[in-house]
């Protein structure tokens, strides 16, 4: 509870930015981002870019583990082979 008057505080000055105005630079672009026009071609570009990262991440990360794992079980057996088990 102690936290609760700053969290309010914190949120009701942030929420500020969500009612300005327009920025008269930005006035006018329909919504356009930096990017350009969001087009399908780019959203499924990019949502496949996307997949295919995670599908890296997970796969260069298993190979990674199973490396560690082997170097594990290979230090393990030759400490074990030193001492006579």
């Amino acid at each position: 509870m102690r936290f609760l008057p700053l969290t309010l505080f914190a949120w009701l000055a942030l929420a500020g930015t969500a009612f300005a105005q327009e920025h008269p630079e930005t006035a006018g672009d329909n919504g356009e981002g930096l990017a350009g026009e969001t087009t399908d071609k780019v959203v499924t570009f990019f949502s496949l870019g996307v997949l295919i990262f995670f599908v890296l991440v997970v796969t260069l990360g298993t190979l990674i583990q199973m490396l560690l794992e082997r170097r594990k079980e290979r230090r393990k057996a030759a400490h074990f082979q030193r001492l006579g088990w």
